[in-house]
């Protein structure tokens, strides 16, 4: 016969406190840690699991944030949900992670959806921070965003993006490059958003030469973007705005015969763990994949126990140079 369920009242005759005294116990509140270890220790002798419906029903909160991928292809927000996942359980809460595939209106409706789910909260990487439909959401339910700012959020892990492409473009010039490829995956529809505005800007400040193109996050898609523009336009070096698109740029110049970065400078944008194990290394921008967990997982929590101040937290980029960008000569 199966285990009837012990109760938080027979936790609390063990442990000689009111039911209300062993709730706050469990969750960490108003309790001294003596308490609190005192009251783990019994419901883990009596094999108490808190009912999640019940408890839902009676705080009127799921346990649930969810999160909104722009597209899982991208290998490093494949980590950026592994660790917010993990942070967020170790808070006693659950990701619900879903993944917008590089779609704007996909994003737009999942969004919606979430909502409707009622999640205690949501962390999402806009792909189209310029929509309308932001404003309304982040009304009804605690947002936090991370990359760009969302208007309404209750807190917003902000990518200095104007530092991060000035770091990538004024390294290709101080080599020597000159005629630049820049590989996005902002697609036409939403052409606003900040780091392909900036990548133009600068570019004209520093004289380069660059044009701008489409790729996506999956192997093919981002060699097929890869090998068209390394044959049509024939720059000498390729930025890419993911690691991940990068590995396509490899894999097209592989095809190509042609030598990284003898016959073409690769960068990246985020330092995926991968870029480093490449032949040559991926020289790429740090964005500090953990702090922005830490504080993404800090915002989303606090906002989704109640009101808070809207808190924002800028995240700087770093240079991270290793062999994938060649120095020409004058």
């Amino acid at each position: 016969m199966p285990r009837k369920r012990a109760t938080i009242r027979e936790v609390a005759q063990a442990t000689g406190l009111s039911p209300a005294a062993v709730s706050y116990a469990l969750r960490g509140l108003q309790v001294s840690e003596e308490t609190m270890e005192r009251v783990r220790a019994a419901a883990a002798e009596l094999g108490y699991e808190a009912d999640p419906i019940a408890r839902a029903l009676a705080s009127g909160r799921t346990g649930m944030i969810g999160l909104l991928c722009g597209s899982l292809e991208d290998l490093w927000q494949q980590s950026l949900a592994v660790g917010i996942s993990r942070g967020l359980r170790e808070k006693d809460r659950y990701a619900l992670i879903l993944d917008a595939v590089g779609d704007p209106a996909r994003e737009r409706v999942l969004a919606q959806q979430l909502r409707d789910q009622r999640v205690d909260g949501m962390i999402v990487q806009p792909l189209d921070p310029a929509a309308a439909f932001w404003t309304e959401l982040c009304a009804s339910l605690p947002v936090v965003a991370i990359g760009d700012s969302l208007p309404g959020t209750a807190g917003e892990v902000i990518f200095d993006n104007r530092r991060g492409v000035t770091l990538a473009l004024e390294h290709l010039r101080d080599l020597g490059h000159r005629r630049i490829a820049v590989l996005t995956p902002t697609r036409a529809s939403t052409p606003d958003r900040p780091a392909d505005v900036h990548v133009t800007a600068e570019a004209d400040r520093l004289g380069l030469d660059i044009e701008v193109a489409p790729a996506q996050h999956g192997p093919a898609g981002a060699t097929a973007a890869a090998r068209e523009i390394l044959l049509a336009r024939k720059p000498s070096a390729v930025f890419c705005f993911a690691d991940s698109i990068a590995y396509g740029v490899y894999a097209a110049a592989q095809e190509l015969g042609l030598s990284i970065p003898d016959d073409v400078s690769v960068m990246g944008y985020d330092d995926h763990p991968m870029s480093g194990l490449l032949t040559p290394g991926l020289t790429t921008v740090d964005w500090d994949i953990d702090g922005i967990v830490r504080a993404a997982v800090r915002l989303v929590a606090a906002a989704a126990d109640g009101p808070v101040r809207r808190r924002r937290v800028t995240q700087s980029p770093t240079l991270r140079e290793r062999g994938s960008v060649a120095r020409l000569l004058p």
